[in-house]
């Protein structure tokens, strides 16, 4: 059984690297980024196969791409505290000439970054051929990505959903973070999605939802269900309703935290409301 204190400690130590990474350098997008800790912890400290070392194959292990990659501050801290590279690097992020660029970038080899991403809608159609060259070298692992709801207001999105259902891509897990914020206003004013889960259920997916995706024992049953669905000739969509800027009280309920950084006294309110932990500061 996963330890839910530990993962718990690691989700609160997440977002301390978090706000301190974009205050830092006064740059950054932390609402989203807080949304989706608890689900990257439960990713890769409970659920990815993962072997020893990094390399661009992924041959024999799970695979993962972040589509909606602004929320990048998650990604590099999971990242840092999982083993792929020194959590003191977290110090870099978003400076000249450094390996955590505002979007993640392949250009300087940074472990655990497997696309450029960023682009809006393009990271399903890179899990779906992922997934697919799993199949053609007969590899059992999984592919999972991760998109924002935004995002869905992408054209791409919906060409790659109805690929994947067409070509029964059935090894490949998306998530959806439903957090109804996005960098205008909500989801609903911009420009509304309408019945999510009815839409990707008519494209073909099978869908799953997490009531509370910031409750890790919820994401951590959710994702085990998916992996159980897999191999049934059905992609796997889970549509997981969020809290933008999730842990911090004056970052949630608002789209304002999409990306916008700390000031000093924000910094230490947002400090003081998630302690210091046993895995430090970097």
């Amino acid at each position: 059984m996963p330890d839910i204190n530990r993962l718990e400690e690691f989700v609160t130590q997440v977002r301390r690297d978090i706000v301190r990474q974009v205050h830092q350098v006064n740059s950054g997008h932390p609402g989203g980024s807080l949304g989706c800790a608890e689900f990257l912890v439960a990713l890769y400290q409970e659920v990815l196969v993962r072997k020893e070392g990094f390399d661009m194959d992924g041959i024999g292990e799970d695979l993962f791409f972040l589509s909606n990659g602004h929320i990048s501050p998650v990604l590099y801290s999971v990242l840092a505290r999982s083993g792929y590279f020194p959590i003191e690097e977290l110090a870099t992020f978003r400076r000249l000439n450094t390996r955590l660029q505002g979007h993640p970038s392949t250009h300087d080899g940074l472990p655990g970054v497997r696309i450029a991403s960023g682009s809006l809608g393009q990271g399903l159609s890179v899990a779906i051929g992922a997934a697919q060259a799993k199949k053609l070298n007969n590899d059992p692992t999984l592919v999972y990505s991760l998109h924002g709801d935004g995002e869905l207001q992408e054209g791409q999105i919906w060409e790659a959903a109805m690929y994947a259902a067409a070509n029964k891509v059935d090894n490949v897990i998306a998530t959806i973070d439903y957090n109804k914020q996005q960098i205008d206003g909500s989801t609903d004013q911009v420009c509304s999605l309408g019945d999510l889960k009815a839409k990707w259920d008519a494209f073909g997916w099978e869908v799953l939802e997490i009531e509370e995706g910031n409750d890790l024992e919820q994401i951590l049953q959710i994702l085990e269900l998916a992996k159980s669905l897999t191999g049934q000739g059905k992609p796997i969509c889970i549509l997981m309703h969020t809290m933008m800027g999730n842990g911090i009280d004056f970052m949630m309920h608002t789209h304002a935290w999409h990306g916008k950084a700390p000031n000093d006294e924000q910094l230490a309110s947002a400090l003081q409301q998630n302690p210091k932990t046993s895995l430090k500061d970097y």
